[in-house]
Order: C-alpha cells, then sequence, then structure tokens
C-alpha cells in the first residue's frame, strides 16, 4: 500500500509539472513565420507599433503600390494623421439631422442620417460622411532600373523570397533583378511613427537601384488605396532641407499638414516629379542604410538607421510575446490544431501592430482605409476584449482613452434625442465627431462595450483605482440605457426600441424592438453598473433597477429565440436569416443570465446552423457562434464554427481575415479569433473543467498560460 501511494504521488508530481511546463513561445510563434515565393497582393506585409503602420510588396517596401491596390494595399497610416476637404458650401452638421418620434411619446428625437433630399441636405450629409478622413501618409518605395535604363516592373524581379520573423517584426527580402540579387531588411520603431530599412545589391554602385517618397492625393472614398496620384494641384510638396545624409519634406494638404523626416547613408535627396522625390545613394555604396519618420510637426530629431530600428524592434516585439498569455497546440492529432495556432499567433500580431493605439481601431486597421478610415465602437468589443483575456489589459485600456475625449459629444448627443448620460456614437473619427448614418444613428450594442470593457479591467486585480478612473464613464453609460427603455404601461414592462437597428441590420428601425442580443446584453450591463456602484459604497440607482426588473423578456416563438420580438416568424423567411446572426450573441457574447434558458438558445442554435445563409455572414460572426456553441457544452461544433468553410471566414497567408473584393481585410474576425480561443481555453463565470470549450477525446494536446476567464 505504501509503494502504491508513492507510485501515485510521483505520477501526480509528473503530471503537474507536465502541465505547468513553460511553453517555449519563440518555438511557437516563428513555427508561422512567413515565407512569400511568388508575387501575391493578398500577401503583403505589415510593420508598425499600434499607432503606426507600414505594409509592403515583395520588396520588402512600397514599391508598386499601383499593382497591390486591389488586394492588401500598401498603406502608411497612423493615428494622427487626418484630412478634412475644404468646406465652400459653409454645410453645417444640423443639415444632416432628422426627426423622429418612434413611440408616439412627443419625443423629436434627432438622428443624423443619410438623407436624398433636398438637394443641399443631401450634400452636406455627404461631405459630413467623408470629412474627416484618416490619410495615406505616402509611400517609400525602392526605384529599379534595367540594363536598358528602362524602370523595371514588377514582373522584372525574380528568385524572390521574402521570409518575416514575427518574434522580432523584421521582415528580410530577397530578389533578383536580370539576375543582379537585391536584399531588403524592414522594421519599423517601437516608439515613433518611423520605418527602417537596410538595402544590399551591386545595383546601388551601379545607380540602379534608388528610393523613392511619393504622396498620393485623399480620395474622399469609402476605400483609399494609397495609390491615387491624381489631383496633384489639390495638395503640396516640397523639401524643406537637405544634406549628404539627411533629408526633410513638408506635404500640406486642405487642412493637413506634415512632415517626413529622412536619414541615410551618403547621397542626395532631390525632388524628381510633383510629390514625388528620389533618395540617390552615393555610387560607390553597394549597402545602404535609411530611416524615414512621419511627424504631425516639424521636430528635432537624432540621426537613426535600421541598425537602431532593428534594435527597437527586436526589444519590442520580444518583450511582446513574453507578456500576457500564450498556448501551444503542438502534438494535437486534430488536422485543424496547427491552422487554428497559425490564426491565433498571426491575430495576435495583426492586433498589436494596427489597433495598439488610443483609439479604437477601423475594421481595417492602418492598412487601407473603411468607412473613410473611421472607428465604429460597435465593434469596439472585437478589436478590443481579447487583450484582457490574453492579460494584456494594458493595451485595452489605451484604447479606452477615447471615450474620456468624445465624452461630452457623446453626451451632448444624448441630448439632442432627449435622454440622459452618453450615447457613445457608432461612426466617428478620433475625437468623436460623429458620422451621418442611416444604419449607425440607430444602432444600440455599443452602447454596453464600455462597461463590458471596464469591467474586464477591473476584474483583472479587482483594483479600486479602475472603478475610481471609469465610474462616471460607466455610470453616464447606464443613465442611457436606463432612459433609452421605453416604458409599456400595458405589459408592465420596458422595451427596446421602436427606433433601433440591431446588430443584425437587416430590421428597419421605424418597425423593431426587443432585439434577442441587445435585451440580454442591457440586462447584464445595467446589472453591472449597480455593482460598481455598491463596490464604491454608493446607494444603487433605483431607476437602473427599475428597469432591470421589468425589462422585456427576450423574445420566443416555437421554442427558438426570435432575432426580435418585431420580427414574428424570423426563421422562416430568408430576409431575415442574412447578416449576423447576433440572436446567438445573447449567449456567446453576453454571459449567462437568469432571462436566458439555454434549452431554447440550443435549439436556436441548431436552427441557426442549418437555415442561415452563411454566404452573407461577417468574419467576427464565426466566432461569436463558436462561443455560443461553448458555451452550451458543444465543444466540437465551437470547433466547426471556427473552421466553417465559408469566404468571409478565410485567413489570409499574412493572417488577414478576408471578407471580398472590397473588404480584403477585417480586424474584427481576428480579435474574434482571439477572444473565442481564450475562452475555449480558460472557461468563463461558472465553466467547469480544464480547456472548457475543447472536446476531451484525446484528439487536442494543449499548453496554454496567462489567459483570464470570461464573464
Amino acid at each position: 500500500m505504501k509503494k502504491l501511494v508513492i507510485y501515485l504521488s510521483l505520477f501526480c508530481i509528473g503530471f503537474s509539472s507536465l502541465n505547468a511546463q513553460k511553453i517555449d513561445r519563440k518555438r511557437v510563434v516563428q513555427r508561422h513565420n512567413i515565407v512569400n515565393n511568388k508575387i501575391d497582393t493578398l500577401s503583403s506585409l505589415t510593420v508598425g507599433n499600434g499607432k503606426f503602420a507600414y505594409t509592403v510588396d515583395i520588396t520588402g517596401m512600397q514599391s508598386f503600390p499601383e499593382y497591390y491596390k486591389n488586394g492588401v494595399s500598401l498603406g502608411t497610416q497612423s493615428e494622427w494623421g487626418w484630412n478634412s476637404f475644404p468646406n465652400t458650401k459653409n454645410y453645417t452638421f444640423d443639415e444632416t439631422l432628422k426627426p423622429y418620434d418612434f413611440n408616439n411619446d412627443g419625443r423629436k428625437a434627432l438622428y443624423s442620417v443619410q438623407i436624398k433630399e433636398p438637394e443641399r441636405n443631401k450634400k452636406a450629409v455627404e461631405y459630413f460622411r467623408v470629412n474627416q478622413h484618416r490619410l495615406q501618409l505616402g509611400n517609400i518605395g525602392i526605384e529599379l532600373y534595367k540594363k536598358d535604363g528602362q524602370k523595371a516592373k514588377i514582373s522584372d524581379l525574380q528568385n524572390i523570397n521574402q521570409k518575416f520573423d514575427l518574434w522580432t517584426g523584421i521582415i528580410t527580402s530577397e530578389f533578383t533583378l536580370e539576375g543582379i540579387p537585391v536584399k531588403v531588411w524592414t522594421a519599423s520603431f517601437q516608439n515613433s511613427d518611423k520605418i527602417g530599412v537596410k538595402i544590399e545589391s551591386d545595383l546601388i554602385a551601379q545607380n540602379k537601384l534608388k528610393v523613392f517618397a511619393h504622396y498620393p492625393s485623399p480620395t474622399g472614398q469609402f476605400l483609399d488605396d494609397a495609390a491615387f496620384y491624381g489631383n496633384e494641384n489639390d495638395h503640396s510638396t516640397k523639401i524643406i532641407s537637405s544634406s549628404s545624409s539627411h533629408g526633410l519634406i513638408e506635404h500640406k494638404l486642405q487642412t493637413a499638414d506634415y512632415f517626413t523626416q529622412l536619414y541615410f547613408t551618403e547621397g542626395k535627396l532631390r525632388e524628381a516629379g510633383k510629390h514625388y522625390f528620389v533618395y540617390e545613394p552615393s555610387s560607390k555604396a553597394k549597402t545602404i542604410e535609411l530611416s524615414v519618420e512621419f511627424s504631425a510637426k516639424n521636430q528635432k530629431t537624432t540621426k537613426s538607421l535600421f541598425a537602431d530600428a532593428e534594435k527597437e524592434s527586436t526589444s519590442g516585439w520580444k518583450s511582446f510575446w513574453e507578456s500576457g498569455a500564450a498556448v501551444d497546440f503542438e502534438g494535437s492529432t486534430d488536422p485543424r490544431a496547427n491552422e487554428l495556432e497559425r490564426r491565433v499567433v498571426l491575430s495576435e500580431y495583426l492586433t498589436k501592430v494596427q489597433c495598439g493605439g488610443s483609439n479604437p481601431p477601423q475594421e481595417t486597421g492602418l492598412t487601407f482605409n473603411s468607412w473613410y478610415g473611421k472607428p465604429h465602437t460597435e465593434m469596439h468589443w472585437w478589436h478590443g476584449v481579447h487583450y484582457a483575456l490574453w492579460g494584456r489589459p494594458e493595451i485595452l485600456e489605451k484604447q479606452l482613452d477615447y471615450y474620456f475625449r468624445s465624452f461630452e459629444k457623446a453626451k451632448k448627443l444624448a441630448e439632442r434625442q432627449g435622454y440622459k448620460g452618453v450615447r457613445w456614437i457608432k461612426m466617428s473619427d478620433n475625437e468623436g465627431n460623429e458620422s451621418p448614418s442611416s444604419v449607425a444613428a440607430f444602432l444600440i450594442w455599443e452602447q454596453p462595450h464600455l462597461i463590458y470593457m471596464t469591467e474586464l479591467l477591473y476584474r483583472n486585480n479587482k483594483d479600486k483605482k479602475v472603478l475610481e478612473k471609469y465610474k462616471d464613464l460607466v455610470f453616464a453609460t447606464a443613465e442611457f440605457m436606463a432612459d433609452f427603455a421605453t416604458y409599456d404601461k400595458e405589459k408592465n414592462r420596458y422595451n427596446l426600441g421602436k427606433g433601433v437597428i440591431p446588430a443584425q441590420e437587416v430590421f428597419p428601425a421605424k418597425d423593431t424592438y426587443n432585439p434577442t442580443y441587445e435585451v440580454a446584453y442591457w440586462d447584464w450591463a445595467l446589472k453591472v453598473a449597480q455593482q460598481w456602484k455598491e463596490r464604491l459604497g454608493q446607494p444603487r440607482d433605483k431607476k437602473w433597477d427599475d428597469v432591470i426588473s421589468k425589462l422585456a423578456p427576450l423574445p420566443v416563438q416555437d421554442g427558438v429565440y426570435l432575432s426580435t420580438e418585431s420580427a414574428k416568424d424570423s426563421f422562416t423567411f430568408p430576409k431575415w436569416m442574412t447578416d449576423h446572426p447576433s440572436v446567438l450573441g445573447a449567449l456567446g457574447m453576453v454571459p449567462e443570465s437568469p432571462k436566458l434558458d439555454k434549452k431554447i438558445m440550443k435549439n436556436t442554435l441548431d436552427i441557426v446552423w442549418e437555415r442561415w445563409n452563411w454566404e452573407h455572414t461577417w468574419g467576427w460572426d464565426f466566432p461569436m457562434t463558436a462561443m455560443t456553441a461553448a458555451r452550451l457544452g458543444l465543444p466540437n461544433k465551437a470547433l466547426d464554427a471556427l473552421f466553417m468553410k465559408i469566404q468571409t471566414n478565410t485567413y489570409l497567408k499574412n493572417g488577414h481575415n478576408y471578407q471580398d473584393g472590397r473588404l480584403r481585410i477585417y480586424l474584427p474576425g481576428n480579435g474574434g479569433v482571439l477572444t473565442t480561443v481564450a475562452m475555449m481555453l480558460e472557461g468563463w463565470d461558472n465553466s467547469q473543467g480544464q480547456f472548457p470549450g475543447f472536446p476531451k477525446d484525446g484528439s487536442w494536446k494543449i499548453k496554454a498560460e496567462g489567459f483570464k476567464k470570461m464573464p
């Protein structure tokens, strides 16, 4: 018996040490390094630091932006780079407003919508949708010349071998032109909006390799692919100063004025065309280095070259990868394990490099504009929640700075519509200036996000300082939510709507009320706001409690949750089974509550799975579905959702979530993968056992460390 006890003790010690074994993070990350051996416009690579990003082609720079403009475009974007076209007609934002009284209560709520007439109001709407727009700061690329003196085309490049070391953030690009090798190293500085490049080739000494800076004009279009060189007379560019190792360029647009500072190995900077400048290295050189910094101000800096960028990038990315959580699926027999790990690692990289600033990012990050470069707060959940669950709450906290800056504008929006508190603006620039939209104006599911994200920050270490920092935002958010709910005397309950477009955007605002996901989210968020009151020693808010106790039930028909109470038979009409299946978010995204019946949600998942028009969904719909399946105790179905073979669930070689020819990258999908994997690994409040979202059939071998539970 004693021997058996000793044996079992040793067995348990061995098992524990196996589980406690540290993950070799560098090995996990580097086994998903990217290698490009051919020209592919959807395989562009990005370096950056979270508030600035520079996307490159097969040369390691932005040498062929026009060739890549319909793929993952070669953008250079920052948090601060915004511009507006002149308001020559003196449009006012009030001209975009239209009054609505959805509930016949005498309230004339003013919404900024896409008015079709009169013509002046229509033009005012167009102006404020386009302005401000995020800028493409400039293209920095390589000019290559052939033996006959002609400028090389991308098709002239041979022997392509591009490698991206994710652990260091450094891209190494090799190719040949007419048999002559070229090697390029690219990295981003981590503390400034600056890149560093080193180029090695005999073409330099032959005066057949130069570096250019080309400044496109903003298009004012939904997308800006950084390759529009028209409207040359609408902006100006000039060299402010230059020497044999330095150059300073000023670019002036309608309301933007910014600078590009270059340091380089010996050579000269000259103007070679309108908005086009060339750095010509010394004819003696075979290796050159340079740095290129974009800034809103003409500021003095010390000389830095590629070696400095390499040092910062290596140190910064090592620190990032060693922080927070990590997962290793090596040894799993499920054939999807390696691909899930690849999506995870690349999503970690892409979200950090494009979404790590002081604002909710736009849905295409800092690569190219979508919706004129403006962030969407309803997407912030997908962009930000994963940071807290992966043990990197400081990045989420940085993003939340936006809500402090835009607080007064959100308060004025609520007041304009006759409500208390703050109504967070769905589509805005980084300062919270509202954009007209006949959809965005009526969405409400962005409203509880602030409470959800700050609650995650508090749960990280239960620090009362978090409560003190965010309490005014949380309470003003909840105040609007309680006031927005409409009291129904006949049924003695509070409704959400009419005047609501749900997350599933196919329903008209004038008819829609009580969408399932939003009602569940409203209930949860108001309860959490009351918990914040109690944690701070304050009395509960009586109005909030009244709304909580009388909030409309989740709408059910034939044992299935409806998308909205106002859309009866919503699972029998094809028009109601497209776009986001957000009814599943009532459990997947929102924590389980007494209002929800899991048997009914299981029926709902089955119906959605079978009947939904999955071809017309978006990248985050698959993670959301997976979270719902996981909470229902269906881990195999959760994995099936993550790997559903639908175009919008495609993850490109560079890790980007591809949607379609218009939206070639979509970062909410990447954030969704990270959020869902964290939840499936660490679980959620009241989940049972280890790795509750993964099958227990032995097909998954998992090492995980540093994750936080989801609410």
